[in-house]
């Protein structure tokens, strides 16, 4: 019998049946309850989290929330969702599927068995000459890796939506805090909410910039146009950093095991910055400097001024410098960043079903335009739709950025000034001659009585008097060099948002229920400058950027649904966190593995005296850490002069002596300390 005539398992697809792919039922599960274990299961994690909000929240707020209706049922649909749809199916599909390559597994053994004409002596040979690529389990191992892989992929989607969700419900309104939260909230730079012009009861427009520093970067982004010396250079400074780190590092090692102080946060720098000049040095014209210690200035000479582009008249395979580009794009240092953030970005659309049907991905200007829809006209667009913009910014791409913002700030001053100075005209020009039209035509009736009073009390006339203010906004505050430098255009912004208003009521003051052709041109100046300015006003301010990638996106969303909003939230927390160290503070984090947090000589304590006859024993570092932890909490330290009113030991002072600072102990302690508390 031949193998390709054994039966073989149904390779079937469908809900419903035992054992098919996709199916939510399973032979392997051997006849059990499956949907009466998944009610109980989703009853009790329901009761539970209702349970725990009537226990913490007031009771006025449970009356508003109705906690036992509508949230039960919703928190019920969310986790039967998550649970029965994504976790029990995928569990389903994965254990049918392992079963199928089992029972392959076997028809093969079976099938070689039947074989009798080949004998098992050759058999087992072939085994052994096959060697670890063949003949072996990997395909069956890497299917069940991949399996388990997704599995735990749409999972962890699927608690990120639901505590998305959840948030949502609890907050009863939408807010920046939607979309990232944790380490990644101090990179967004602007997020504004606002309602939509079309349709602005029932749909909201939201813009999101995030600003990813060149430091937090992953994977580092060059620009296209950067030459090989530029990226030489920088690699180059790494290997230092690297090097000067590692001897900081030994450094470090040698004064524990001394039993001496440890460096603080300011000699580590200054250690660092003495330790540069045993690398390089600013000798860039003298070939033995020992900047040129680890490549030689022949190879800087070669390769000045070499782009990513090479002239095809003076491209030769054979030279120095073609050899050298060839190893950096060989190694992909240019675009290896770059690439990274897109392939992250548009991956992660797929998988949380937020396709596009529009990408311009403009690699050499290291920018990338997504839009779910190909058309721009908001008129023919639904109300469900998101742009991603992600650009690569550098020092010099934002200096003309702001150049170019300072000019467009000034010219939407001038414009408004010019209409500002009409309309003042037609209002001077259309007042009624010997009738008081405002408080203008008022003080000049009465100057020249006013004027004989002061006068007489020798007090200065109104008109002689320099006027500061303009009544429009408040007195500008003189710039410093930090203002100059960094120019945020809010009193000039302020100033042209309270001309718009004033300008508006002028009009209505002066015409009433009259439409001449002035008031009509003037309105429709008005209006596109005020729609002009606004548009402007939602971008960013390149003034505060710093160099690094931008993601700015803008969301257009029904309020009462947030499909796309809900969604773009997983999505840039997942993108922030493939791209992005994050925000880490160094002196925080060098803090809590000092070896000084776990002195004894720092307890501080208002109980007996140590030295008396009923000292405690010696405990572990561990231990003694704990018992420093607890009884240093504020409430203890606030309730014990009242337990106990006459101290014997002095609360608050601290040995520092040399000597008690030896006998800390060494790394081994400190490590003992750190495993207790992990354990713990």
């Amino acid at each position: 019998m031949a193998s390709i005539d054994l039966p073989k398992s149904p390779n079937v697809f469908h809900p419903e049946k035992p054992s098919a792919v996709g199916s939510r039922n399973s032979l392997a599960q051997e006849y059990r309850d499956q949907q009466n274990e998944v009610n109980q299961l989703l009853e009790e994690e329901t009761n539970k989290v209702v349970h725990h909000l009537t226990a913490k929240l007031p009771k006025d707020v449970l009356e508003r929330l109705d906690v036992m209706g509508s949230i039960k049922e919703k928190l019920y649909n969310y986790f039967n969702q998550n649970y029965q749809n994504m976790f029990n199916r995928y569990m389903v599909t994965a254990e049918d599927e392992m079963v199928k390559k089992i029972r392959n597994h076997i028809d093969k053994e079976e099938t070689k068995v039947l074989a009798r004409y080949t004998p098992k002596e050759i058999a087992d040979l072939l085994d052994a000459v096959g060697g670890a690529d063949k003949f072996n389990t990997g395909e069956v191992e890497k299917s069940i890796v991949n399996m388990y892989g997704h599995l735990q992929g749409h999972i962890q989607r699927g608690v990120n939506e639901l505590e998305t969700h959840t948030n949502s419900i609890l907050r009863q309104k939408t807010d920046t805090g939607a979309f990232v939260r944790g380490e990644n909230a101090y990179s967004i730079v602007k997020c504004a909410f606002k309602d939509n012009l079309l349709k602005p009861k029932t749909v909201s427009d939201v813009k999101l910039s995030v600003n990813i520093l060149d430091s937090e970067l992953i994977s580092p982004i060059f620009h296209y146009q950067v030459t090989v010396e530029y990226l030489v250079k920088d690699l180059l400074s790494k290997h230092i950093m690297d090097n000067i780190d590692r001897v900081i590092e030994q450094l470090k090692d040698e004064r524990i095991d001394q039993g001496q102080e440890e460096l603080s946060d300011s000699e580590i720098i200054f250690s660092k910055v003495n330790q540069v000049e045993n690398y390089t040095d600013d000798k860039s014209d003298d070939p033995k400097s020992k900047r040129y210690s680890i490549i030689a200035r022949a190879i800087f000479d070669r390769i000045s001024d070499l782009r990513a582009e090479i002239d095809p008249a003076t491209f030769d395979q054979q030279n120095v410098r073609e050899n050298i580009k060839r190893i950096m794009d060989i190694e992909n240092i240019r675009n290896r960043g770059f690439n990274t953030a897109i392939n992250s970005i548009t991956s992660i659309l797929d998988t949380s079903k937020m396709g596009y049907q529009y990408i311009e991905n403009l690699k050499n200007a290291r920018e990338v335009l997504i839009r779910e829809y190909e058309d721009t006209d908001v008129a023919n667009l639904p109300d469900e739709r998101y742009q991603i913009r992600l650009r690569y910014f550098d020092n010099a791409q934002l200096i003309e950025e702001r150049k170019a913002y300072d000019v467009q700030v000034k010219s939407f001053e001038t414009e408004v000034l010019h209409l500002w100075d009409i309309l003042e005209v037609l209002y001077q020009d259309a007042k009624r001659p010997f009738k008081v039209n405002d408080f203008e035509d008022l003080a000049g009736k009465v100057k020249d009585k006013i004027r004989k009073g002061k006068e007489k009390n020798g007090e200065p006339v109104y008109e002689n008097i320099d006027k500061a203010w303009d009544e429009i906004t408040f007195v500008k505050t003189t710039e410093t060099e930090v203002e100059r430098t960094n120019r945020t255009y809010i009193y000039e912004k302020d100033k042209i948002r309270q001309k718009f208003i004033i300008m508006r009521n002028r009009m209505k003051q002066m015409y009433g229920y009259q439409y001449p052709m002035e008031r009509r041109v003037m309105e429709d100046r008005l209006s596109f400058l005020e729609r002009e300015y606004f548009k402007f006003e939602y971008s960013i301010n390149p003034y505060h950027l710093n160099p690094g990638l931008l993601l700015d996106v803008d969301i257009t969303s029904i309020k009462r649904k947030k499909a796309t909003l809900d969604a773009m939230a997983n999505v840039l927390n997942e993108f922030l966190h493939g791209v992005s160290k994050g925000f880490t503070d160094a002196a925080f984090a060098s803090f809590s593995r000092r070896r000084s947090t776990v002195r004894e000589d720092i307890t501080q304590s208002f109980g007996s005296d140590p030295n008396e006859k009923h000292a405690a024993p010696e405990s572990s570092p561990a231990s003694a850490y704990l018992d420093l932890i607890n009884s240093d909490s504020p409430a203890s330290v606030e309730a014990a002069p009242k337990a106990i009113p006459a101290p014997k030991a002095k609360a608050g002072v601290v040995d520092a002596k040399p000597s008690a600072r030896k006998s800390g102990g060494s790394r081994r302690s400190v490590k003992a300390a750190d495993d207790g508390l992990k354990e713990v």
